[in-house]
């Protein structure tokens, strides 16, 4: 039918003033766009851009900027001489090689003094990574937090990048919020407390393997949005780092997300086998909710305490803080039906000093570590995934309607397993928990934070029913 609807229009002599119309509108529109846009690059120059950091060269040919890898040299960083605060910036990226890596500095910052007065930059980083883990337009904290968005977060969005090709990537960063894409996917979303300006920067990467010498990265097309900004619409369903205290953002809430602790007050929140909140034992302070030290043993204080409310399928996100020595837990599938001394039974996300603290050296195989699934499945960390202790840690646990559970440790996956699989139940049958039938399989229950007679601290505890 549109094929007739063409040739009637070319008959009656109204098809070339067709194209010419459509033609007038999509020169107008591209107009209209480019117009909002201003180029950080030339295309023949670096005017506008300085070297930092390392020694890596840069050069332009055929309309791009070309940094070629280089050994004995720190990373390298191309970066505008002119800082932004809110922006949208699109390029495109091509990388030579599937082990290479390279990313581009948002609202970055440089410490001249490091690197021996070669200067250090650090600030958000998008990631460009065409090796298997495949996180092109994940968020790395260069030089200072490590990753806050590996695409561990993301899977569907691994297969957006398009080896030894040019690839489109668009950031926006606008207010505390920083969204990518890659070849029109949409890939990471951060809400972050820092940095509110900076420069931008182009990387080239480090490198320790001398086949990669000689390697090189291409940037071209870089053109930038910095007034009358207008946000890309972003897909529902795409998981948010939000790392600011007990709080949701506007995108968390449109996809049903809910606070279960608002950084004031217990609401939401009792003592196991209890009809209110701890006495003792457990302290609100400063949007943090921490168990206090006692004598390190099981619920022999404040006792753990669990939700209000009960969770079938959920998305739950959490941060937590260690002391040295520590020990907690996460616990899901809580029925209280047990009705036993200490600490209430539950699948358990151990929390964990696995340094210091000597249930890392007990159970099998490591399965009472950080991450783990506690006397049951050992978490597989990677040492990026790590925080010192004192510092803050993302938790998070997907259980799917399905019963395919996971783990993440600081957006890392380090546990997947299937409630009530055979193979479930055989890690059951050979753990602590065999004396409890049906363990781990309930249709619903509380989460529960543990009470081990160590100083933990917990915020940002966050859920959306799946």
């Amino acid at each position: 039918m549109a094929n007739t609807w063409i040739h009637s229009l070319s008959r009656n002599g109204y098809l070339p003033l067709l194209y010419a119309c459509a033609c007038f509108t999509l020169v107008s529109c591209t107009a209209s766009e480019d117009s909002e846009w201003t180029p950080l690059f030339d295309g023949k120059t670096l005017a506008g851009w300085q070297r930092v950091g390392g020694e890596a060269p840069y050069t332009v040919e055929d309309g791009a900027i070309v940094g070629t890898m280089t050994p004995g040299t720190p990373n390298s960083f191309l970066i505008t001489e002119k800082e932004y605060g809110d922006f949208i910036l699109e390029l495109d990226v091509k990388l030579e090689g599937g082990t290479t890596n390279s990313g581009i500095q948002t609202r970055s910052h440089l410490d001249r003094a490091a690197n021996d007065g070669q200067g250090r930059v650090y600030g958000r980083q998008v990631e460009i990574d065409p090796a298997e883990r495949a996180w092109t337009g994940g968020i790395y904290d260069e030089a200072r937090r490590g990753w806050l968005y590996p695409l561990d977060l993301n899977k569907a969005a691994k297969t957006a990048y398009r080896p030894e090709e040019y690839n489109q990537i668009r950031i926006e960063a606008i207010g505390n919020e920083l969204k990518t894409w890659v070849n029109g996917i949409a890939v990471a979303h951060v809400v972050d407390t820092v940095d509110d300006s900076g420069f931008i920067g182009l990387q080239v990467h480090s490198i320790a393997d001398s086949a990669l010498a000689g390697k090189k990265v291409y940037f071209k097309n870089i053109r930038i949005q910095t007034e009358n900004l207008q946000p890309q619409p972003f897909p529902e369903g795409i998981y948010t780092v939000n790392l600011t205290p007990n709080q949701l953002s506007p995108y968390e809430e449109q996809n049903g997300v809910q606070l279960l602790f608002d950084g004031r007050t217990s609401q939401g929140w009792v003592g196991a086998y209890k009809e209110a909140f701890p006495e003792q034992g457990w302290e609100i302070k400063d949007g943090v909710l921490s168990v206090l030290a006692s004598d390190g043993s099981e619920s022999t204080n404040g006792g753990d305490i669990v939700t209000t409310e009960q969770f079938a399928a959920f998305d739950l996100s959490f941060e937590f803080r260690l002391s040295e020595g520590g020990n907690s837990g996460v616990k899901y599938f809580v029925t209280l039906s047990e009705n036993n001394k200490g600490s209430a039974i539950g699948l358990e996300y151990q929390i964990l000093d696995d340094e210091k603290h000597p249930d890392a050296k007990m159970g099998r195989h490591g399965n009472r570590t950080l991450a783990s699934l506690y006397d049951l499945i050992p978490a597989e960390k990677s040492r990026r995934s790590l925080r010192k202790i004192g510092e803050w840690n993302r938790g998070r646990i997907v259980v799917q309607p399905n019963d395919t559970v996971t783990h993440y440790l600081n957006g890392e996956q380090v546990i997947q397993y299937v409630r009530g699989s055979a193979e479930y139940r055989k890690l059951v049958s050979q753990s602590k928990y065999k004396v409890w039938e049906n363990f781990g399989e309930a249709g619903q229950g509380h989460l529960l934070l543990q009470d081990h007679g160590d100083y933990v601290s917990f915020r940002n505890i966050k859920i959306k029913r799946l």
